[in-house]
């Protein structure tokens, strides 16, 4: 537990430059603090005492704003930036190195006792106010970008944007062995909203100069068609 402790912490150090000292994440980081809660409540969960995990989990949810059921699966170095509003389901499962921001929900798609969250793969990120809903599965090294809500399973080393989340872009990323990719940079997320616009507009454009070049040819034939007549 010491360990793990001394992980988390270390893995604020690591994906937020604001943070300064360990004192600083120790008392003002919620992320933190909800993972803390989280490790504990899930502790108690799995050595049978359900009833007390959820109520460590309730004192994190009303302390932090991040609400974690203590039955879902987390691996190590997971790091929830700001955490406002997130809410991980009872069955969610996520592996190691995975980012996620404020708002995000990993929901539940079914009332039935069965596995029924995502299941969220190795240095995934998942920015802010995403939804990723029902047993579906997000690869290794993908990112969910903001606002988007995705209820399908997607592969390996993806992009999804979007309302239902697509895959607008899937590219392999090499690293060393053993080192994860963090990826937090979505300024370069793809804008599927955008890139149709500008195919519909590009079209407009030609067809525009196909009815211009007809109608001069047309103009020049009732030229010669006058001309002729006039002879």
């Amino acid at each position: 537990m010491w360990d793990t402790l001394k992980e988390d912490i270390q893995v604020v150090f690591d994906r937020d430059p604001a943070a300064r000292n360990i004192w600083e994440i120790l008392f003002t980081y919620p992320g933190f603090h909800a993972l803390f809660f989280y490790r504990v409540a899930h502790l108690l969960w799995i050595k049978g005492l359900k009833g007390l995990g959820r109520f460590v989990s309730h004192v994190g949810r009303f302390l932090t704003g991040i609400e974690i059921h203590p039955g879902a699966k987390i691996g190590r170095r997971f790091f929830i930036d700001h955490g406002m509003g997130v809410v991980i389901g009872e069955t969610s499962e996520i592996a190691d190195d995975v980012t996620i921001y404020q708002g995000v929900t990993l929901g539940g798609t079914s009332t039935q006792r069965i596995k029924r969250h995502p299941t969220i793969e190795d240095s995934v990120t998942i920015f802010s106010g995403a939804a990723v809903l029902g047993p579906v599965t997000v690869g290794r090294h993908s990112r969910v970008g903001a606002g988007s809500v995705l209820v399908t399973s997607v592969p390996p080393h993806s992009t999804v944007v979007g309302i239902p989340g697509k895959v607008v872009k899937t590219e392999t990323r090499h690293t060393p062995a053993g080192k994860a990719i963090i990826d937090l940079n979505s300024a370069d997320l793809p804008d599927p909203v955008q890139r149709a616009l500008t195919s519909a507009l590009e079209q407009v454009e030609r067809l525009e100069k196909r009815v211009s070049e007809l109608s001069a040819r047309q103009g020049g034939l009732e030229e010669e068609l006058k001309k002729s007549r006039s002879e």
